[in-house]
């Protein structure tokens, strides 16, 4: 009997613990098992992912849904296929005196412009009844440049996901709040309509693996994982035991609520146009889920 191939399925990620699920259905072997290829390309900052997304070197990416929404917006034809589980901590610099939320008035919280760390600081400012412009925001979009301008004291604060916020926390900078204290989800997988349609059973399969990952992860003490926490995250050795990660599930889709949230801000900075639909960017077909019910 034979069988058709599996194609190579291409997922751009950036080093967060959102995409550890991936990473180590790969290293276990569970995709090997399943017969797919999974190739996870790199990068170190949202342009350069985006940019790779756009020019379709990669099929799907890992991203936050304010950059889905305004791929989409400008003409490119993908779908967000699933939620995925990542928090962003609002670090503030070792020395700065900043103890509440109220006190980053007027300081310097560097940001990714238009993205999720732009929409979050923004949220979070809210809460403490900042308005957007009582903040100075220099647009440092490279994480590592971020996390070095903060240990420099070139800027006050900034949100990191970890393994740079755990890394600046081990240096003795402290979080005043978190996207998983906020209860805020912003982050998913995505893939464009082409590899959707071509690859439809490597990207069920690639899912399968993920939950797979999750359940290896929920079986496993963290200190098994330092390897690939090492590796792949690029959590120093020291820090690799110890990093609190997200409670991974099983994969679901985004709620409603968090992704016309992200709609809204977008449209209320005129970034994507008032008719933008959000639930049309959503391709539920790969999660069997109650969470959202979408007409096909």
């Amino acid at each position: 009997m034979s069988h058709t191939p599996m194609k190579v399925i291409t997922l751009g990620v950036m080093p967060s613990v959102d995409y550890l699920p991936f990473i180590v259905a790969q290293k276990a072997g569970i995709y090997d098992t399943l017969g797919l290829t999974v190739n996870l390309i790199k990068y170190y900052s949202s342009t350069d992912r985006d940019h790779a997304f756009q020019s379709a070197q990669i099929d799907g990416t890992i991203t936050d849904f304010l950059s889905a929404f305004q791929l989409k917006s400008s003409g490119i034809p993908l779908k967000i296929i699933m939620r995925n589980e990542s928090y962003l901590c609002m670090i503030v610099r070792n020395g700065s005196n900043i103890t509440s939320i109220k006190e980053l008035k007027n300081k310097n919280i560097a940001v990714s412009r238009n993205t999720v760390v732009d929409y979050t600081t923004d949220f979070i400012i809210k809460t403490a009844g900042i308005l957007p412009q009582q903040v100075n925001r220099p647009e440092i979009d490279n994480i590592p440049l971020r996390l070095l301008m903060l240990e420099n004291g070139q800027i006050d604060a900034s949100l990191f996901p970890d393994p740079y916020a755990t890394i600046a926390m081990s240096n003795g900078h402290k979080s005043l709040t978190s996207t998983s204290e906020l209860n805020i989800s912003v982050t998913g997988t995505v893939f464009s309509v082409k590899a959707l349609k071509e690859k439809k059973k490597e990207i069920e399969l690639l899912i399968k693996g993920y939950n797979l990952g999750v359940d290896y992860i929920q079986n496993h003490p963290t200190d098994s994982l330092k390897q690939i926490l090492i590796e792949e995250i690029g959590i120093p050795e020291a820090l690799a035991g110890i990093i609190a990660l997200p409670q991974y599930t099983h994969a679901s889709l985004p709620s409603m609520d968090d992704l016309e949230k992200c709609a809204s801000w977008l449209i209320e900075k005129n970034i994507i146009h008032k008719s933008f639909q959000y639930a049309n960017v959503i391709d539920s077909s790969y999660i069997q889920s109650e969470q959202v019910n979408i007409e096909k």
